[in-house]
């Protein structure tokens, strides 16, 4: 085998990596106030700046959002008259959920069975090491082709759009030749793939109000409006009878072309339980790359421990609609509206807040990057041929990209395969793919620049 000077390079940082990305799990960085102290998001973009800087990156800054979130910049610069290839990636992260189902600290990376446990060690910490690592293996055998730029979000779990809008009030930051999204993952693990498309999202909170206080259900129950019985009816309202999203006036019958989801390895990523079905109807890949779904993400209303025999007078939710791309998601927001309204029972009052907001994306797989990064793929992932996959979840920031820069080539890779588990406890990284990616990056960055000067 052709000794392959920039895998051996990455293979020996390998250790560094696990380092540094633990030094980045520790800090519970979730862009959210109500969850973990700001202080915590301030540390982990300073954390990046550092880093940053250590590469010689110039113009390092953190960049203050309309969200009040900070974004991490910085520029690399390249070989005078190469492109531009931005790099991003995100540190903030999900919140812990339940600690008890965590099997180590969450905010402490472990080795347990060959991966790497901790919050964000897949999305998106383990893609701002990626993107270091990259960059190192460059500059040790011969320098970084290009100009990188890199950008690192402060809130693109939230989907509060700080970077978006601080993208558009300043066009010129972000501009590039080619964009890579750290923020995707592999259909599988060992099976190279770039996400072709993401589903848009909306998110909302309902709250509905039915008495002035709460009352005693022996005396009351039967005749007084419960407002949590009519936030069920109205939840309800949003899945059909097997349980497909319908909301009034949105489509719901697509179907995805491309890469297939076999039910089988469907059910033993998602962990589905034995003997539950799967609601929805279409192929696995049909519901998650190509409709809309629906989540309750959280009820507010009297909790189980300590409940009392009393009606409740307010009950709230916060909703997360998921828009497949040719459905524009500010319209979507409308139709949700509109239903909830609509499918409210005893005209109750019923208050909606969009708390975040992001269309849908497509990529150009046609463009010269693909084919660069398919080449690159293929050196690190000697014997598998790329593939384009969809992704049911949602980067807001790639559509407002692509608005600003439409002559850019925008390809999304990453850490995230379903053994992850992000966004759940025991989110995990394969220590083996963060290897092998930033390989397949760093041969791309030096593929792309050679496609240029052609």
């Amino acid at each position: 085998m052709t000794p392959n000077p920039i895998a051996e390079t990455v293979r020996s940082l390998m250790p560094r990596a696990k380092a540094e990305l633990a030094e980045l799990v520790a800090f519970e960085s979730v862009a959210d106030e109500n969850v973990a102290p700001r202080s915590e998001c301030e540390a982990a973009a300073n954390w990046v700046a550092d880093a940053l800087r250590a590469e010689d990156f110039r113009d390092v800054a953190l960049l203050d959002t309309p969200d009040g979130s900070q974004a991490v910049y910085g520029v690399l610069p390249g070989p005078a008259g190469a492109p531009t290839v931005l790099l991003y990636a995100h540190y903030d992260v999900q919140p812990k959920l339940d600690e008890s189902a965590w099997l180590s600290p969450p905010f402490e990376l472990t080795e347990r069975d060959g991966r790497w446990y901790g919050r964000g060690a897949a999305d998106c910490k383990g893609g701002v090491v990626l993107h270091l690592l990259a960059l190192r293996a460059l500059k040790a055998n011969g320098g970084v082709p290009v100009t990188v730029k890199v950008i690192v979000e402060g809130s693109e779990e939230q989907g509060t759009g700080g970077l978006e809008r601080y993208a558009e009030e300043h066009p010129e930051l972000l501009a590039a030749d080619a964009i890579v999204i750290g923020d995707a993952g592999n259909f599988r693990v060992g099976l190279p793939t770039v996400t072709a498309t993401l589903r848009g999202m909306t998110m909302v909170r309902v709250r509905i109000d039915t008495l002035e206080g709460n009352l005693h259900s022996g005396q009351f129950g039967g005749a007084a409006p419960d407002a949590l019985a009519a936030l069920i009816r109205v939840l309800d309202s949003l899945r059909g009878p097997d349980g497909s999203t319908v909301i009034d006036g949105l489509p719901g019958g697509e179907v995805w072309e491309g890469l297939q989801y076999p039910e089988a390895d469907f059910r033993k990523d998602a962990k589905v339980l034995p003997g539950v079905d799967l609601p929805g109807s279409g192929t696995v890949a049909d519901r998650i790359w190509a409709r809309p779904a629906v989540t309750v993400m959280g009820i507010d209303c009297h909790p189980v421990a300590g409940a009392t025999p009393s009606i409740p007078k307010t009950a709230r939710a916060q909703i997360s609609l998921r828009v497949p791309p040719g459905q524009d998601a500010a319209e979507a927001t409308k139709l949700l509206f509109a239903h909830i309204e609509n499918h409210t029972p005893w005209n109750a009052r019923v208050t909606l807040e969009q708390v975040g907001q992001g269309q849908a994306f497509q990529a150009d797989t046609s463009s010269p990057a693909y084919a660069s990064m398919a080449e690159a793929m293929a050196v690190a992932y000697p014997g598998q041929e790329m593939q384009t996959a969809g992704m049911g979840g949602s980067i807001p920031l790639c559509n407002t990209l692509a608005s600003l820069y439409p002559e850019a080539e925008i390809l999304l890779i990453g850490l995230s395969e379903p053994e992850a588990q992000i966004h759940a406890p025991n989110e995990s990284v394969s220590p083996e793919e963060l290897e092998r990616l930033s390989v397949a990056e760093a041969h791309f960055l030096v593929g792309y620049a050679r496609s240029k000067r052609a």
